[in-house]
Parts: C-alpha cells; structure tokens; sequence
C-alpha cells in the first residue's frame, strides 16, 4: 500500500487567497512553503482511490504521474472517494471530478444525506456522470469496504456538521477518521484530518496502525484566538491542537505508529519549515506531512 500526500492545508489552503498573516506572507514570499487543501490518495494492489476530494483536486492529481491516465487510455474511466466528512473543503472536488465517466463514493450515513439533500450533488453532477454511492462501515461493526485492493472503514470521531447541515440531527459519524488496510501486507494506516475530541476508540486504532495522518490544523489551543481568525480555542472549532494540555502530540509519541501531522491552519507556525516547533515534534518522534509525500507501507 502506497499514501500520496496530496495536500497537507486545513480550509483556503496557504497561502489563503484573502490573508496576509505571517504565514500566508510567507508562503507568497518563498513557493516551497505553499500547501495544497488536504487530500490523500492510496494505492491498493488493484487501483488507487482518494480519501477526500478537495477544491485543488485537478492539481493534486496532477502532480502525480501515477494518477494521471495511462498513455493511450484516453481519460480515466472511473475516480473511487472516501469521505471523513461533509466540509465544504473535503467534497468540493467532487464537483472538478465531473469530466470522469463515473465517481463512486463511499461515507457515513449523515454525510450521504448532508451531499445529496442540503448539496443535492447528484442532481447536480448527474448531467455530467454518473454518481455511485457506497456506505461506508463503521470499524467493528461488520465487514469493511473492499476498495481498490484494500479494506477501509470509518472510525467515528465527532457529531461536528459543517455549517450548511448545522440543523441536522446529532450523529457520531459525521466526522470520521479512515481506516485502511492492505489484506496482502497486513498493514494498515489512518487518517484523521479532523479530531474534535480524543475517544478510547480512536486510541485504539492508532495504536493498531503502522501510519496515522493526524489532524494538525493549529499548534496550540488559543492559536485562533491570538491570530484573530475567531474568538473560538482550536478546541471549540473542532479541532484539537498540538501541543499543551490537550494536545494530541503527547498522547501519540509512545504509539509506535509512524505519525504525521496534516491539515495545517494558515495561521499554524509549522507551515514553516524552519520553525522552532518542527524541533520539539521531532523530539517526541512526530513530525509533519508535506505535500506530494509518499509513505510506503
């Protein structure tokens, strides 16, 4: 099993079009530092398929020769996605897909219904191709999607709705981490670019998996607040920081797992290569996802 690293940026990408904080300056200042909105691609024995579909998808796919056509195929028949949830900057890329003959979906229960009646997606793209939707199974609670070679099922994280669905009924599954494993090489990864709270669940399957993407959106818990994007912690919009009390990085330094930090906040001082933080990551064994990564598994 391969993981391509698409993008590593939370929302609006970095530089994000209408900021000009220190990071975003940055990143228009030296281009190695730019980010691409999160999105992964994994490679099964089979075929390969994208866990999430972000606004920058056509580019994402792009930058990497395996996922463009084969020469003398003409197009790319068929494009498989996994969702972790709803947002807006997770699914948008479905919409960029249409020039493909059939895009097949898999997702949660509350996310299906979010896509296809608060977005109706396929009422949208449907004189365009022709959408497949898939269940996607909550981990231990049956048999796991076959896709492309490789079992994926969801790990429940949070009942976060994007603010289009804010008044849809409650559900843990509306934000989920993705659990994929390779049946062949018995080995498996997980990505969670969104972690509202820590569960016993997602403990165990961290601990279970030889690589977690984990969400890195904001270094620190008053980071939104300092940086005047919202008068919300990094918590309370959904997404637990980094470092200090309720931080994931010391829960996951004695894990044993390959962890990297995704989903990166313009306003997060990591989008900095050279930032002092990359040290102290280092230190406990963590360390952050840069775009067009390849981890082999």
């Amino acid at each position: 099993m391969l993981l391509r690293t698409l993008g590593t940026a939370a929302g609006g990408g970095l530089p994000q079009w209408n900021c000009a904080c220190p990071g975003c300056a940055g990143a228009r200042r030296h281009p190695s530092r730019r980010r691409l909105h999160d999105s992964l691609a994994f490679h099964g024995p089979d075929a390969w398929f994208l866990a999430n579909a972000s606004p920058d998808i056509a580019e994402q796919l792009e930058s990497h020769p395996s996922l463009r056509p084969a020469a003398g195929n003409g197009r790319t028949p068929v494009v498989r996605v996994v969702l972790t949830d709803a947002e807006l900057d997770h699914t948008l890329g479905l919409l960029r897909l249409r020039e493909a003959a059939r895009i097949e979906i898999w997702c949660t229960e509350p996310v299906h219904k979010a896509l296809t009646a608060r977005l109706p997606l396929t009422d949208i793209l449907s004189p365009y191709t022709t959408l497949v939707w898939h269940d996607l199974p909550l981990a231990g609670t049956g048999h796991p999607a076959e896709i492309a070679g490789l079992t994926v099922s969801a790990v429940p994280l949070s009942d976060k709705r994007p603010r289009y669905a804010a008044d849809e009924a409650t559900h843990p599954a509306w934000s989920s981490a993705l659990k994929v494993c390779d049946p062949q090489a018995g080995t498996s990864a997980l990505y969670a670019p969104a972690i509202a709270a820590w569960s016993e669940r997602l403990d165990e399957a961290v601990a279970g998996c030889d690589c977690a993407l984990i969400d890195g959106t904001f270094l620190d818990e008053d980071e939104p607040r300092r940086t005047g994007i919202s008068q919300r912690t990094a918590s309370e919009m959904g997404h637990l920081p980094i470092e200090g009390p309720l931080g994931t990085a010391s829960r996951l330094r004695h894990t044993g797992a390959q962890i990297l930090y995704t989903h990166l906040n313009n306003t997060n001082l990591l989008g900095d290569p050279g930032a002092r933080g990359h040290d102290r990551l280092a230190a406990l064994g963590l360390r952050v996802a840069e775009d067009r990564m390849v981890v082999t598994l």
